[in-house]
């Protein structure tokens, strides 16, 4: 599954856009246009302290087998998850975003504040190649937002090597 989200009030109050009609590529282009062109809102997970514990719960999850971890990357404003569910996507997105955003509202003194925005967008992915094309897409991410000028160099994605080691690949 590829699982994008992103924190509260990341995305514009005005988005619409209807899902039902488009494809699940489609879907996620739209939705990840609106996070791209979101120039408002939060930007928590620039912080280390944040993406750090939200990279290491995503890698918690696969180490205590509620899932396996394909690939990750932790941006300023929203999450990308590549990984492989071992029972349902939406207790596995509410057991790391529970525990996530509970641990950051405190280190950031807004206990009780919404976190994340309750809504996340999901993608099966069906075959190998596309797998592939999601792991690239989510590792080159921070290069595309000029964050980094390579995958290896930004520190909260699963193409650094400090994080090499401690994530089996889901293929």
């Amino acid at each position: 599954m590829f699982v994008t989200w992103c924190l509260h009030r990341s995305l514009p109050a005005e988005r619409v856009f209807h899902r039902e009609h488009l494809s699940s590529g489609e879907a996620f282009a739209a939705w990840d246009g609106l996070l791209a062109a979101a120039r408002a809102g939060p930007k928590y997970l620039a912080q280390p302290a944040l993406a750090e514990m939200v990279a290491q719960r995503i890698l918690q999850a696969g180490q205590s087998g509620l899932c396996a971890v394909d690939s990750f990357v932790v941006m300023p404003k929203h999450v990308h998850v590549l990984w492989v569910p071992a029972g349902s996507l939406a207790a596995l997105v509410r057991t790391v975003n529970g525990s996530t955003a509970r641990d950051a509202n405190r280190i950031l003194g807004a206990t009780g504040q919404r976190f994340w925005q309750e809504e996340y967008f999901d993608r099966t992915v069906r075959t190998s190649d596309e797998a592939a094309r999601v792991r690239t897409y989510i590792e080159m991410n921070p290069v595309k937002a000029g964050l980094c000028a390579a995958p290896g160099l930004y520190a909260w994605s699963s193409a650094n090597p400090e994080w090499a080691g401690l994530k089996p690949r889901a293929d």
